[in-house]
């Protein structure tokens, strides 16, 4: 069938994005179409389009998105036409108006969570989920530091880790995003821009530090990351906004107390549908149980390079959607 899509030929800018008509392939036995509603932005989209994490080209981008099934293969048995299911570790293919996925990679949506929901929350929901659950289970009373709290991953995340207990220690770049992070679960904010994170840090917890720092921005709060570390801490390092961490010494984790460093994925956590299912499931829970999902900037799907301009700027917060219709 034919339909609409987002499309890169070669890695570069923004500008790279193309609107273009797609065929796409008949349907397997094990897959299902879906009309596409909604798609969600995230920075591994970024890191797509400009080739910092290679694809084949050319390719449709988006790992996160929701919508209706259209149609089922002959195989499937546990998902029906006129479902409202959503994905985010199905593979490529979100920004587009229909898209097709193996039915076991969808998850099917609760009746209380709208597609254009589901787009905004499942890859940034299910990122935390696996950050402060299993890459570093918080616990009640623990002192954290979220990097980005104003971001899509960071002000879910920061909500989550106040229904555990936990003490939030957010970073922010302005006024306006400080506010935010403190309306979404932030105990202390950081503006990273003018204030020595690691110092604030060393204050905030009476010298004793963090025992885990959740760190999506990259290159620019390296350092500062590892110098809010208590000893035998954890640095859990899940992006690269401002850049690829340079490469670094292992003697430098036992010089600064014996630390852990990890760089985990959505994809290695979610690699199994009960994992995958899992972390969806706890998700809804914490969704039920009061976290809010904050969608701030919505783009129609065709303008989807105004909404990578934005993000890249860090002129977002929350969440960014596309709207296929």
């Amino acid at each position: 069938m034919q339909t609409q899509a987002i499309r890169i030929h070669e890695t570069g800018g923004a500008e790279k994005l193309k609107w273009e008509n797609v065929t796409l392939p008949d349907l397997a036995a094990d897959e299902v179409l879906i009309r596409v509603i909604a798609a969600g932005i995230n920075f591994i989209d970024v890191y797509h389009r400009s080739g910092l994490y290679p694809l084949p080209l050319p390719s449709t981008l988006g790992l996160e998105g929701a919508g209706i099934v259209e149609a089922i293969g002959a195989d499937v048995s546990d998902i029906n036409v006129g479902d409202s299911v959503g994905y985010c570790v199905a593979g490529l293919g979100a920004y587009a108006k229909h898209r097709i996925a193996k039915a076991e990679r969808v998850i099917p949506l609760p009746a209380n969570i709208p597609p254009e929901q589901a787009a905004a929350m499942l890859l940034k929901g299910m990122t935390a989920e696996y950050l402060i659950r299993r890459t570093y289970l918080v616990s009640a009373g623990e002192t954290v530091l979220f990097h980005a709290a104003a971001g899509g991953v960071g002000l879910l995340a920061c909500q989550w880790l106040k229904q555990l207990g936990a003490t939030v220690i957010g970073t922010v770049g302005s006024e306006e995003k400080a506010q935010l992070a403190k309306e979404h679960g932030c105990d202390h904010v950081i503006l990273y821009n003018h204030e020595d994170i690691a110092a604030r840090v060393k204050e905030i917890t009476a010298g004793a530090g963090v025992p885990v720092v959740y760190d999506s921005v990259g290159k620019s709060t390296f350092d500062a990351s590892l110098n809010s570390l208590a000893p035998r801490g954890y640095f859990v390092s899940y992006g690269n906004a401002s850049g690829p961490v340079a490469p670094f010494a292992p003697a430098l984790l036992a010089e600064k107390g014996s630390l852990f460093f990890t760089r985990p994925s959505l994809m290695h956590y979610c690699a199994t549908n009960d994992d995958m299912h899992a972390s969806a499931k706890a998700l809804f829970f914490a969704v039920h149980s009061g976290v809010k999902i904050t969608i701030n900037q919505r783009y129609p799907l065709a303008e989807a390079a105004d909404a990578h301009r934005a993000l890249e700027n860090r002129q977002t917060t929350g969440a960014t959607i596309l709207l296929a219709e």
